[in-house]
């Protein structure tokens, strides 16, 4: 299990390699600004999707992250 520390950093490193560092701590500063519940939030990003069609996107991710 990761430290909260490692969490961080690692969150830090996806955000920019996706958003760029404006977008990543424009997100950051939208985060802790708004009242925000993540589990309500994640919720319904999914609800459309088969078990099968989450799994499917869990597995992708999860071979993206372990390619050099």
């Amino acid at each position: 299990m990761m430290t909260d520390t490692e969490i961080k950093s690692k969150g830090l490193q996806i955000l920019t390699k996706h958003l760029g560092n404006i977008e990543a701590e424009k997100f950051i500063a939208l985060i802790q600004r708004e009242p925000f519940d993540y589990t309500k939030w994640r919720q319904g990003l999914d609800e459309d999707l088969s078990i099968e069609e989450i799994s499917r996107k869990a597995m992708a991710l999860r071979i993206k992250d372990t390619e050099p």
